[in-house]
């Protein structure tokens, strides 16, 4: 079953370039620009009285620390399998027999940022991941040597240069295809590389495409060319056209990859309909056969055979996950794992002959557990659990619910209730709570059902969690993800408002206890939600979100601008229009922080490339001139989100002391959660109880710079 191709489209690095990385679990220096100083008191917050649950504190560390094991994933042959674990902490590639998982050893030995990624060569004897420094963004692609446990960049480059996998195949299983902007930085030339002497060979520098299409023989076949408006063409090499994608279409559909011929592509495709179809298409002639065309939500998943790239079943996600064979072996598969799995399911990794299959199962109360599937015994074997800690712990269920926006829009959201305030389980607690409004990035994503782990934090600190699948989300149609278009501030802020409502007139929330937060968009969310319906919300959380649509849109890497046409442009505006530039000023908050009269808290990695620290640090330099409560957490090892558990655990221990005082719920202290971190309170420490001491103490534990070594100009010499 198999190779699973979740819908990563091929402009997603560029078109999904707000999502957050800071809450996703592997399975997931100093401003220069200084900022005003704190005013001398701190703004009372007004909160109703409330008791929060009794149920047991389950420790951040449990939640955002390391998982034990992620990623397990099988051998080509069937024989190893492999998984990420901490070494002193640190995460990395483990391998080990199938039949004796005891003898597992590490094959990789980073020692500070972890490795989040990892799959198989195709020969089986090498494990490729991709690694950047510090958040940058700014990836190499690596090799580690599965029985001698060398590790090989596959990349060397400059600083500056980003790398990219365009392509493994079984038909070269000693080859890798990989992408590098080394000649222009903003698209990117074709290389092949032989994994095991490390010696590479230029196979296509790129004319302009935005992103290649690659077949079976790692050969480039098509290029994807942005056309005015926001549309694209899939070109040959002489520019013929195979695929026009219109507008409207561009964000929902998306090529997949080859079949075994290489004769026909596979896609999700939303032209001439609605919700996204499977389907292929011919490379001769652009001839289009549908295979499956869902009805409420859009394809979701493939299942793709491992060897001989035949397709085995689709799935389709709505409210839940499903899936629907194409294969009756498949079939039976599927209805043997639902008969002995809760939850829902995927399939990251297989062995060639589909004899063994690694199976991902989880559900909201039960964080990933992987097992080793035997297709021909039926015979499903425990290969790890992600977070053991957390089996007895009183995780809360997540319940799917349907909101009506005010213009007759259906916005699927996700709810989780506080543990005891649900004595019925009908999804709505007994007596309204507090409730955090936790908005996904994007805004070219989703929010779905299942473990999350900001979620159950919340909720198990005395919080209802409501999450609201906006317009423009993905997965849910073209119109939906259209009905966006120049939106931003505007009708995607009115569905947030209307899931607070909702919540509001259905006894979930207490009005005056809704906190707004988020990353990335959802920082961009909770921006707009404190100055541009500031008597809605209490306080906010902002994790990377942008301050000003024009200085986002203005600093976004080069690589990135080939796709800008049909992505920000369209959605949002192009600031060197000067009509466009001005409406983009008047859907930022840093034009309406007078506006502001909540706490804030600000969280930001200093070397983001997609939201970049000035977005952050403007906003922090006008509430601090105006006296406005803000508290502002840096981390200078970071980029888009905080992939250092050290660094994750310090932050989300401020934010849990924020949310507290403001909302009125449980919070772990701070204690020793800085220890290893990067951590800089570079505003605003007085804001929250207990953050001003932690600060001291942590600076008090680090050891004593050496002294300099004198110099003949220190001595007069």
């Amino acid at each position: 079953m198999y190779q699973q191709r979740q819908l990563s489209r091929i402009i997603a690095t560029a078109c999904v370039v707000m999502g957050l990385a800071a809450c996703k679990q592997t399975d997931q220096a100093e401003s220069d620009n200084a900022v005003a100083e704190m005013p001398e008191t701190s703004p009372a917050v007004a909160v109703t009285d409330y008791s929060p649950p009794s149920v047991d504190l389950i420790s951040r560390d449990k939640i955002f620390g390391n998982p034990e094991r992620a990623q397990g994933r099988v051998s080509p042959d069937g024989s190893t399998i492999s998984w990420l674990a901490p070494v002193d902490g640190v995460l990395n590639v483990w391998v080990a027999p199938a039949s004796d998982p005891g003898a597992a050893r590490p094959i990789t030995s980073d020692d500070y940022r972890g490795i989040n990624n990892h799959f198989w060569a195709p020969n089986g004897q090498f494990v490729y991941f991709l690694q950047d420094k510090g958040g940058t963004e700014n990836f190499q692609v690596y090799a580690a040597n599965v029985e001698i446990g060398e590790v090989r960049s596959l990349t060397p480059q400059d600083e500056g240069v980003r790398a990219t996998v365009e392509g493994v195949s079984r038909n070269k299983p000693d080859k890798i295809l990989v992408g590098s902007n080394d000649r222009n930085a903003q698209v990117f030339d074709l290389y092949e590389v032989d994994t095991a002497s490390g010696s590479k060979t230029l196979v296509q520098e790129n004319p302009g495409y935005a992103a290649w299409l690659v077949d079976n023989d790692l050969a480039p076949r098509f290029g994807m060319m942005q056309v005015p408006g926001g549309g694209a063409h899939i070109v040959d090499f002489d520019g013929e056209v195979l695929v026009d994608i219109p507008a409207e279409d561009f964000l929902t559909t998306q090529p997949l990859g080859f079949d075994g011929t290489n004769e026909h592509l596979y896609w999700v495709d939303s032209r001439n309909r609605d919700k996204a179809a499977l389907v292929t298409i011919a490379t001769d002639d652009g001839a289009v056969e549908v295979v499956a065309e869902p009805e409420q939500a859009d394809i979701s998943d493939v299942l793709i055979h491992p060897a001989t790239n035949e397709l085995l079943a689709h799935a389709s996600n709505y409210l839940k996950n499903e899936w629907t064979a194409l294969d009756d072996g498949v079939a039976a598969d599927l209805a043997f794992l639902e008969a002995n799995l809760e939850g829902e399911f995927s399939f990251p990794s297989a062995s060639d002959d589909l004899s063994k299959v690694v199976v991902y199962n989880g559900s909201a109360t039960a964080p990933g557990v992987y097992y080793l599937y035997d297709r021909e015994a039926k015979t499903l074997e425990k290969l790890m659990s992600t977070r053991p800690d957390l089996d007895n712990a009183p995780l809360q269920p997540m319940h799917p619910v349907e909101i009506p926006s005010r213009d007759g829009l259906t916005l699927v959201s996700y709810l989780t209730l506080p543990a005891g305030s649900d004595a019925d389980g009908d999804g709505r607690p007994e007596a309204p709570v507090p409730m955090v409004l936790w908005v996904h990035g994007g805004p070219w994503a989703r929010d779905s059902y299942g473990y999350n782990a900001v979620h159950q934090w919340l909720a198990n600190r005395g919080y209802a969690v409501l999450s609201v699948n906006y317009r423009g989300s993905t997965g849910f149609g073209k119109q939906f993800v259209n009905a966006a278009v120049k939106e931003f501030a505007a009708k995607m802020h009115d569905d947030l408002i209307d899931g607070v409502n909702w919540a509001i007139e259905n006894g979930v929330a207490l009005k005056d206890k809704v906190a707004i937060g988020g990353g990335s968009y959802g920082g961009y969310a909770t921006l707009i939600g404190v100055t541009f319906t500031p008597d809605t919300f209490a306080c906010g959380v902002d994790i990377v979100g942008p301050s000003s649509l024009v200085t986002l849109v203005e600093s976004f890497p080069e690589y990135w601008k080939p796709f800008l046409e049909g992505t920000w442009f369209k959605y949002v505006g192009d600031p060197t229009d000067p009509e466009q530039r001005e409406d983009m000023l008047s859907r930022s908050a840093i034009t309406r922080v007078d506006d502001i009269a909540v706490p804030l808290l600000i969280g930001q990695g200093e070397n983001d490339p997609r939201v970049t620290k000035l977005e952050s640090d403007q906003l922090v330099e006008a509430m601090a001139s105006r006296g406005l409560p803000v508290t502002y957490v840096n981390f200078p090892d970071e980029g888009h989100g905080f992939a250092r558990p050290e660094n994750r655990l310090a932050f989300f221990a401020v934010m849990e002391g924020f949310l507290a005082e403001c909302l009125g719920g449980r919070a772990e202290p701070i204690g020793d959660a800085f220890d290893g971190s990067t951590v800089q309170i570079l505003h605003g420490a007085d804001y929250v109880d207990g953050l001003a001491e932690a600060v001291e103490a942590f600076e008090a534990s680090k050891p004593a710079e050496p002294a300099a070594e004198p110099t003949a100009e220190s001595t007069g010499s």
